[in-house]
């Protein structure tokens, strides 16, 4: 639902629409609270086990309605002229465009005796995929999204390679959806076949190692009108032969019982089993399945049939199966297990000091990769469990790739820290030996920053890390401009990782800090469960500690301190930012889940209850509701600076959390700072957004907090 056609239309629209609402310029000093628009209203009052909470923005859920539609126009008639207004934000889009412009690139996977990767020279709106023989001359061009929409909306969301390397499924999401459309592109000329896979959302593709077609996951075609906003239930896993229409791919496997399930159906490189992986909601707990592709009347077998932990599977030796599993290892561990006597478990890897993220079996080596406070640790096995070696890195730092065969002599990863942008390597299994691949060259000197590890107690004690990066010489005075970032959630660790937009923040001399907050992945399942459902507050004070002690360290002080959050790191961002607003001197919750009364009602939302627990709940309910952020905004406190950043096409995280939020919000503002709502158009909850855009939001975000902070830009 584009609102409006462009940041500059709103700009000259919304000049005089913010005279006529009393809107101060963005350099002058406001003569009051903007005036914001009317947010449309209802007598809405839900009865949540005898306690009635009204929710008077109801009418904001409908993104297509007339009334949405046009408070969304006249809240960007605000936002962006606003934004545009501030002097700093041209030479900060300069400069971050300019940092942007770097060569960039995927590690490279090898399938059939061809390479496959991606590649952007630097401004592209979306990475090219190529393919080549050899890695020592140009890759040939095999798929660029970039040809596929004028304004970049369109990404590439997944590929699948044939195990002969002669055919690719690829899927695309339009405008940020989560809705994939899947196709089969011939690698030899780049043609088309005319496959074409739609309702495809949270899967892959698997190819049988014949090449005669893929096991993928869809959901139910959903109404025209509910696309964006209507919970997703029934997956099913399919089966699609090359060459045949949609509406004959075989039905593998559904649980017509169970409407949450979603399945992922794996074909072993063998080509002997289907292994299917179960879930349910966001949990790493799974059941697993397989089935004897050999044996045309083979049923599926139960192997592992209960959600008691996770089991991740690696590969196969026959009969043999490797998997990754956090049972009775909440670090993780690698087993073995039999399908002729599948009680008979074998530990192959035993739990370690350190978390086990993911696990690959390349040049009949196990690659394990770990997190060690946060940064990542490559351990090399024999098939016997036996340890060989670390993989050396040239820092502290985030490393991925390492996929491939077990065939296969060769792999390649990828390495990047704060301060340096990701280096390719090429790594021999056998030997150890690794070789650089390919370097990115940035405008900018890395031997100019640092990056350090601080751990700082808790409200009850527990010991956070938190990553700090700055220029060097930096003076502890207080007086630095300082970005907190966090997200802890569904086990999702955050790691050491390069930004163009966080380096344009530090050469304003501003501090990037990073939060590994409980309910993240970085020490296992127990620090994940120390921040979920009845344990979410931990999440939050553990935030709210990063903040003070910056400040007691003299890091930085409220006014010149800023926090960030996305997506679940959103609901962080919002539950402290009404549990202490006087904190900070200016907050950006970016696509949060803020109505935590009512977000599973909508998409995927429902698989979040794992971590958050439901309002459905009546032992869960009061406990959510004293965090919710939509539902603790009180009216007449003076709340910071406050960017609340949306896209019209999330359909993940629906726009309602912000809309709302930011109507409460405004309506509650008992000070002079500003509470404004960018709503990007044709945009989702960020996968795949155009580099456009991305320079976009970036500038905006920056410029608002340079001026909500009081940085000075020369």
């Amino acid at each position: 639902m584009p609102m409006i056609a462009s940041r500059y239309a709103a700009t000259l629209a919304g000049a005089a629409l913010a005279m006529t609402l009393g809107i101060a310029a963005a350099d002058d000093k406001p003569s009051g609270p903007p005036k914001y628009p009317d947010a449309p209203r209802d007598a809405t009052v839900d009865d949540y086990h005898g306690t009635k909470v009204a929710d008077p923005y109801r009418p904001l859920e409908d993104p297509d309605s007339a009334v949405t539609r046009r408070w969304v126009e006249a809240e960007n008639a605000i936002t962006m002229p606003y934004l545009e207004a501030i002097p700093a934000r041209a030479k900060l889009k300069a400069r971050l465009t300019k940092l942007w412009d770097y060569e960039k690139f995927s590690a490279p996977r090898m399938e059939g005796g061809r390479y496959f990767y991606s590649r952007n020279t630097g401004l592209q709106n979306q990475g090219v995929l190529y393919s080549t023989d050899t890695l020592d001359g140009e890759g040939r061009v095999l798929l660029d999204p970039n040809s596929l929409s004028g304004d970049g909306t369109t990404a590439l969301s997944g590929t699948s390679v044939s195990p002969d390397g002669s055919q690719i499924a690829y899927g695309l999401a339009e405008a940020g959806s989560d809705w994939n459309i899947w196709k089969v592109r011939k690698v030899a000329d780049g043609a088309d076949r005319d496959d074409v896979l739609k309702w495809i959302k949270f899967s892959g593709a698997s190819w049988t190692k014949d090449g005669k077609g893929f096991y993928y996951g869809r959901f139910p075609e959903p109404s025209a009108d509910a696309s964006l906003r209507a919970p997703n239930y029934y997956q099913k896993l399919y089966f699609h032969k090359i060459g045949t229409p949609q509406a004959e791919d075989s039905l593998v496997y559904e649980r017509s019982d169970q409407k949450e399930w979603k399945f992922g159906g794996n074909a072993t490189d063998d080509g002997r089993y289907l292994i299917i992986t179960v879930s349910k909601g966001t949990d790493a707990k799974y059941r697993v399945l397989y089935q004897d592709l050999q044996d045309r009347d083979a049923k599926v077998v139960e192997l592992i049939d209960n959600f008691d932990a996770e089991y991740s599977f690696i590969d196969n030796d026959g009969p043999v199966f490797w998997f990754n599993t956090n049972k009775d290892a909440p670090r993780g561990k690698v087993i073995a297990i039999d399908v002729r006597d599948p009680k008979a478990r074998r530990e192959v890897i035993p739990q370690a000091a350190e978390t086990l993220e993911d696990v690959s079996l390349v040049g009949d080596r196990f690659l394990a990769k770990y997190l060690k406070d946060a940064r990542t640790q490559v351990k090399v096995f024999t098939l016997d469990g036996t340890f060989e070696r670390e993989v050396e890195f040239p820092g502290l730092g985030t490393a991925g790739g390492f996929g491939g065969k077990r065939s296969d002599k060769e792999t390649f990863y990828s390495f990047s820290t704060f301060t340096a942008p990701p280096t390719i390597y090429r790594y021999e299994v056998a030997t150890g030996k690794s070789t650089l691949f390919k370097r990115p060259k940035v405008d900018f000197n890395p031997e100019d920053y640092t990056t350090s590890q601080v751990f700082y107690p808790s409200k009850d004690g527990t010991k956070i890390p938190m990553f700090l990066s700055h220029k060097k010489g930096l003076k502890l005075d207080g007086n630095n401009p300082t970005f907190l970032y966090g997200y802890g959630g569904f086990n999702i660790p955050v790691t050491p990782s390069f930004s163009p937009s966080n380096l344009a923040w530090m050469e304003l001399g501003g501090v990037y800090a990073v939060a590994n907050l409980r309910g993240g992945g970085e020490y296992g399942e127990e620090w994940h469960q120390g921040g979920t459902k009845l344990n979410k507050q931990n999440v939050f004070d553990d935030f709210i500690a990063a903040a003070e002690w910056l400040i007691s360290h003299k890091y930085t002080s409220t006014p010149k301190l800023a926090i960030e959050g996305r997506s679940n790191g959103g609901l962080l961002v919002g539950a402290c930012m009404t549990q202490r607003p006087e904190l900070y001197g200016a907050t950006v919750p970016g696509v949060g889940v803020l109505d935590m009364l009512r977000f599973h009602k909508f998409t995927i939302g429902y698989a979040w209850i794992d971590d958050y627990g439901s309002s459905d709940d009546a032992s869960q309910f009061a406990a959510i509701r004293r965090y919710s952020p939509l539902h603790n905004i009180k009216s007449g406190v003076k709340y910071p600076p406050t960017l609340i950043i949306t896209a019209d096409h999330d359909d993940r995280v629906v726009p309602a959390h912000s809309f709302k939020f930011a109507a409460a919000l405004q309506a509650a503002q008992g000070g002079d700072a500003p509470i404004l709502i960018r709503i990007e158009t044709k945009a989702g909850h960020g996968a795949g957004k155009p580099t456009a855009k991305q320079i976009d939001e970036a500038a905006d975000k920056w410029a608002f907090l340079v001026k909500s902070l009081g940085v000075d830009v020369r």
